[in-house]
């Protein structure tokens, strides 16, 4: 990772706290932009693409706590550095939001999560029975590549959840919460095109 030289941690922390938007812009999107994409990547978010995943992330570290009135960046004590630090906010934050998803999902009782359906382990449709060239053509209308991708892998190349997982870099965490959306943009395209 290239580092935002001249500036110290310390220097770039009071920076963002202050608001400067070349500092906050260069170290948090730029500098810092492979870290949060391996992280946004690996764990579950409800974002859509990296630069939404640092905006939530910049969103949290500068957000005053009820309790304290104070922001987390505002208690950053070196006891780290702040790439760390940052690090460890943002992997703590994808955490907290599964965690959440679970139990809204537990309470609500509104839809099964896919790892509880071992036994339902393939889409609805039948992909086989679409004519290849179509299926490729149904696939690129999905907006969202990274699903599209998922589908492909394991829906056409027949591959398990865990392979599919491992492939794409994803925890078995992600991976679930990404194949559920996958399949819901795939019906919304199957339903657009008049194949469902």
């Amino acid at each position: 990772m290239t580092r935002y030289v001249p500036y110290s941690d310390i220097e770039i922390v009071q920076a963002i706290l202050n608001r400067d938007k070349e500092i906050t812009f260069n170290y948090l999107y730029k500098d810092c932009y492979p870290l949060f994409k391996t992280i946004f990547n690996k764990y579950y978010t409800d974002c859509n693409e990296c630069v939404e995943f640092i905006n939530e992330i910049y969103v949290v570290i500068i957000t005053p706590r009820k309790e304290s009135g104070r922001s987390p960046l505002s208690d950053f004590g070196l006891r780290c550095t702040f790439t760390m630090w940052l690090k460890l906010v943002a992997e703590n934050h994808c955490r907290q939001l599964y965690k959440k998803r679970i139990k809204t999902s537990d309470e609500e009782n509104s839809e099964m999560d896919d790892r509880l359906l071992s036994n339902r382990d393939s889409l609805d449709i039948d992909l086989t029975s679409i004519n290849t060239m179509d299926v490729e053509t149904i696939l690129s209308l999905m907006h969202n590549q990274r699903y599209c991708q998922l589908i492909r892998l394991r829906y056409l190349e027949g591959k398990s959840n865990e392979e599919t997982a491992e492939i794409l870099g994803m925890t078995m965490a992600n991976y679930y919460n990404k194949h559920k959306l996958a399949k819901e943009q795939l019906v919304s395209v199957l339903r657009k095109e008049g194949l469902l």
